[in-house]
């Protein structure tokens, strides 16, 4: 009933495979690790920041990969999508939580770089830091909330691609198919009752 995409799921799979494991051991190992072998605050921004900003260049090409992947995907289950109860509430909760995971991504990069210059001892950091003052306190609140929102967000973006999983099986396709088309006859019904009256 449906043809293959390993290439294109593949590529989806791995980018959010990535994202999620790489933001999830962010919060977990480097975070910790800098928390326990930092001897001051600043030190320990100096630890996380560094293995973030290593971290950076990997996690866009995870974000880009599964974005391409995710867009391959909807053209290639379109018709899915339109035919299939129950699919498309599925790909837009799947889209808000994609969307949601990336602005937590962006947002998390922005107040990650504000910390890395507050606490940078370059003196080329320390200038662009003082044109751009932060509450570097507020800045690692803000930052510790959004580094557990990237997991929490892209994890939810795993259950749902293990639910449009399911819904593949050839008989989840034919009785979500069925239950629109009866669904749909009982809305014509009702509009052609509605103009009897």
């Amino acid at each position: 009933m449906s043809e293959r995409n390993t290439v294109i799921r593949s590529i989806h799979d791995l980018g959010l495979a990535a994202w999620f494991g790489g933001s999830l051991m962010g919060a977990v190992g480097l975070n910790g690790a800098a928390a326990s072998e930092g001897a001051s605050e600043t030190e320990t921004d100096r630890i996380a920041s560094a293995g973030w900003a290593k971290w950076t260049p990997v996690a866009a090409a995870a974000i880009g990969l599964h974005l391409m992947g995710g867009t391959g995907l909807l053209v290639a289950n379109a018709a899915r999508v339109r035919t299939q109860q129950g699919v498309a509430a599925s790909a837009l909760a799947k889209t808000l939580l994609t969307g949601a995971a990336l602005a937590a991504s962006a947002y998390g990069r922005v107040l990650g770089k504000k910390v890395e210059l507050a606490s940078s001892g370059a003196p080329e950091d320390l200038e662009k830091a003082a044109h751009h003052p932060v509450d570097l306190q507020k800045a690692r609140q803000q930052m510790q909330l959004i580094q557990w929102a990237v997991p929490a967000l892209t994890g939810a973006v795993v259950v749902l691609n293990a639910l449009h999983g399911e819904q593949q099986r050839p008989l989840q396709q034919k009785a979500g198919m069925l239950r629109r088309a009866t669904s749909q006859m009982n809305m014509g019904q009702l509009g052609h009752c509605h103009r009897l009256m």
